[in-house]
């Protein structure tokens, strides 16, 4: 029975998506593990290293189907890894003992790590289409609300004005460096294994390095310099790109609850019946995408930590560091699958409230505007002394509750300098966003830029 959040048929789809945990189930994982067995036998039959029979006889056999899982289970149970059960079993398949060929040369992480590469290979491409997705609604929303005002917050109180759309477009502007790291890693992940015992291919003499392109050509893989056996920043680096984008998500889902509070009210998760209903309280509308992603996000943080601890493997073979990476590989995508999953539909079902914002910005009594009003002074009194100046009249504004704007307009020191209508201009949030609106539209530039005309084209690049 189901005995992990990952695996329960309750809570499965809270965490991570079916498309990720197929690309990594057992069944999958399999016939990846078939498929590259296939693939040396037949590379192997072209150069001559096994009889052209043989290999026909073994890819013949190279489906799941084929074998008998249970009995999978318990000799890897017995052994401590998967691959030998396997290659027992198609060896028993083949015919006038034509399976002696099987795996001819490889050994066990060679099969192990190229069937994770190629998973993970599968696995980015999903990752990349959510990122896209995510990037266009961000983008929507940055354009929608380019010019709308609201407060910006620092430590959790008001600091001086921006836009929603600034705000997206900071998450968007990440999301777009989450995609371009995407396409710059997968060069160096998406690389197979093959080096016999310990990298070597002594076991197959001067064919091996023709085996070896061979094999990575035919599963259309990179071809690695020198086997990595234990020398695991491929899969370091594919853990710590995930935990960066989990962390890109965890700061959208933060700012959606916060702005989610009775308080504030700036913005909302979509609604749907029953969606963040209490069991108690039938008011509450609580956020759930947002929660959701702040649960799993420090847990891919975790697990991306494993991953780095895993690189410090002993000698040619790891005792222990690398089967850590059977436990972490599929639990770090299957999360991140989640996360971004979530943040998808936070993202294109954010509803905001530019008319909250505006009440907010007023609570105040125009004190988000403090800055505006001391720089506006700063040229004529100076700096310091302007800053000193209201910040005097500010805490005015907190004692007796009276707005900023009519304080000013009653102090001599200022209005020696400043009208009425300077000093209104200067109290109105919404003169006071600077380069926002030009910021965001940097970012929608570089979003329509990086946007591929063809997905299929975008998905090939990342094979």
């Amino acid at each position: 029975m189901p005995a992990t959040a990952l695996d329960s048929t309750i809570l499965r789809d809270v965490f991570t998506t079916a498309a990720m945990r197929a690309v990594f189930s057992d069944e999958h994982r399999l016939q990846l593990t078939l498929d590259i067995e296939a693939a040396l036998a037949r590379v192997q039959a072209r150069l001559g290293v096994i009889p052209a029979e043989a290999a026909a006889e073994i890819a013949r056999h190279c489906t799941a189907d084929a074998l008998d899982l249970e009995m999978l289970a318990r000799d890897t149970e017995r052994i401590g890894a998967p691959v030998q059960p396997v290659v027992a079993q198609l060896t028993a398949l083949c015919r006038d003992g034509l399976g002696q060929w099987t795996h001819y040369g490889a050994t066990t992480q060679d099969v192990m790590d190229t069937a994770s590469v190629l998973q993970m290979r599968e696995a980015f491409v999903l990752i990349d289409a959510d990122l896209a997705a995510i990037a266009d609604a961000l983008a929507a929303l940055a354009h929608a609300h380019r010019d709308t005002v609201m407060a910006a917050r620092s430590q959790l109180q008001h600091a001086i004005p921006t836009t929603f759309g600034f705000k997206m477009a900071g998450v968007l502007a990440a999301v777009l460096r989450d995609r371009a790291r995407l396409t710059q890693l997968m060069p160096r992940v998406n690389v197979g294994q093959f080096g016999g015992a310990v990298g070597t291919l002594a076991s197959l003499g001067d064919k091996g390095p023709a085996v070896h392109d061979a094999l990575m050509a035919e599963l259309g893989l990179g071809t690695p310099e020198i086997a990595w056996h234990t020398a695991r920043d491929r899969i370091a680096e594919a853990g710590g790109f995930l935990a960066l984008v989990a962390g890109t998500c965890g700061k959208l889902a933060r700012d959606v609850t916060l702005l989610m509070q009775t308080e504030v009210a700036e913005a909302t998760e979509a609604a749907a019946p029953g969606r963040g209903s209490s069991s108690t309280m039938p008011q509450k509308r609580n956020p759930v995408s947002s929660v959701m992603i702040s649960a799993a996000v420090p847990v891919v943080r975790q697990l991306a930590g494993s991953l780095y601890e895993a690189m410090v493997e002993d000698h040619e073979r790891a005792s222990g560091a690398w089967q850590t990476e059977w436990i972490v590989v599929p639990e770090i995508f299957c999360l991140a699958a989640g996360v971004l999953a979530h943040t998808r539909a936070l993202a294109a079902g954010l509803s905001v409230d530019p008319a909250r914002m505006r009440e907010n910005l007023a609570i105040t009594k125009g004190l988000v505007t403090a800055e505006a009003v001391a720089m506006g002074l700063a040229p004529t009194l100076g700096r310091a002394h302007a800053h000193h100046l209201v910040a005097e009249i500010s805490r005015e504004v907190l004692k007796t509750g009276r707005p900023l704007a009519e304080l000013l307009a009653g102090n001599a020191e200022v209005t020696r300098h400043l009208d009425r209508a300077a000093i209104e201009r200067l109290c109105d949030p919404a003169h006071y966003t600077g380069a926002a609106g030009e910021m965001v539209d940097r970012v929608l530039a570089l979003h329509a830029a990086s946007a591929p005309a063809d997905r299929q084209a975008r998905q090939q690049q990342l094979r």
